[in-house]
């Protein structure tokens, strides 16, 4: 199997992906601090990691017999060399949305494990039948440790995985009981340089490699459901699903190569929307337009929820205090909560930004 890696590696460039490495899925050096992470409750209201609990770290306790993980990168940042200061000017345009550049386009999850499927297809007849098992995010897995192992990147401080094209990659992992030979991991080049904690919006980077979900505007705009809580409203300005500042201030994320796949296409001109326009999504408008995307499984309310604290960040002009008096009442209580709060906030700035005393 010594000639295995490059024919790996070949038959992974065809099929689009920017990197395949193999690992053995000995993980016990990463199981004292996920037990820590998971004590501290850094994982917020995601039950579903402390129910895994260390099993994220066993690989083999997933598909039993396993020996090796396939690792693989998928390239998404936008095909804009310029996209960069693109989203930095979108976030500093209150009146319009930033979503996370990875979902722009089409779910990652689905592009990612048909892919590493056909991959699997391959190696199977090249090597002949054994078990396998294709993931992308999509089960207990400690896919930045295993990718690291793989020698595809580095763990940055930001806790995502980091190489010297950027950190703007999708990670896919194909378990297997094969013994394929295995890669050696690369060193890290971050350095002194702590560009993503100073960026963090909520300073949800406590410490270089270590996330408090509780405070990053991912976890809020995304996992978290119900109210989000009032500390970080404003903090959150314009970001209605997920946040890239940690990525966008990583002087790495300059050599990211743009998306090879069509799938990452900018959908529905999200990367420059109004949040008037989308505040205005009813939600057979919302399930349509997000037929396939990651962004259609936080649902429709959590959308306009995400949205109005939005919008009681953004500017006061009155097609924002019109968009959101036209929801005051809206029968979901979570998007209404949301929209008094916001309302509340444009009154707030009027008081302020009125003269004192009264007409004399």
């Amino acid at each position: 199997m010594t000639d295995w890696l490059p024919w790996l590696r070949n038959e992974a460039r065809e099929l689009g992906f920017a990197g395949l490495g193999v690992t053995d899925v000995d993980l016990s050096h990463a199981e004292p601090g996920l037990q820590q992470w998971l004590d501290a409750g850094c994982h917020g209201s995601m039950e579903y990691m402390a129910r895994h609990g260390l099993k994220r770290a066993r690989p083999a306790e997933l598909l039993p017999g396993t020996v090796r993980a396939v690792m693989v990168t998928l390239d998404y940042a936008p095909n804009d060399p310029e996209w960069v200061r693109s989203a930095w000017e979108t976030l500093r345009d209150g009146e319009r949305a930033f979503v996370s550049r990875y979902a722009l386009g089409r779910d990652y999850h689905k592009v990612v494990r048909q892919r590493l499927a056909e991959l699997a297809r391959r190696l199977q007849a090249h090597a002949g039948p054994h078990g396998w098992r294709a993931y992308c995010d999509s089960a207990p897995l400690m896919e930045v440790e295993l990718a690291v192992k793989a020698g595809l990147g580095w763990r940055g401080k930001h806790t995502l995985l980091l190489s010297r094209q950027g950190s703007m990659r999708f990670i896919g992992t194909l378990l297997t009981d094969l013994p394929l030979p295995t890669d050696a991991p690369v060193t890290e080049h971050c350095g002194l340089c702590e560009a993503c904690l100073t960026a963090c919006p909520t300073g949800a980077i406590v410490a270089p490699y270590r996330l408090d979900a509780r405070r990053c505007i991912s976890y809020l705009t995304i996992e978290l459901k119900g109210e989000i809580p009032l500390q970080w409203r404003k903090a959150i300005g314009n970001r209605i699903y997920g946040c890239d500042d940690c990525q966008l201030a990583c002087p790495w994320n300059k050599f990211a190569q743009a998306a090879a796949l069509p799938d990452f296409a900018v959908r529905e001109r999200l990367d420059t929307a109004m949040l008037v326009s989308l505040f205005g999504w009813d939600e057979p408008r919302f399930l349509a337009a997000f037929e396939g995307s990651a962004i259609r499984r936080i649902g429709h309310s959590s959308w306009l929820r995400n949205i109005a604290v939005a919008l009681g960040n953004a500017p006061t002009t009155p097609e924002v205090l019109a968009a959101l008096r036209g929801r005051v009442d809206d029968p979901d209580g979570l998007v209404a909560h949301h929209v008094r709060w916001a309302l509340e906030q444009h009154e707030r700035s009027a008081r302020l930004s009125s003269p004192p005393g009264g007409p004399g």
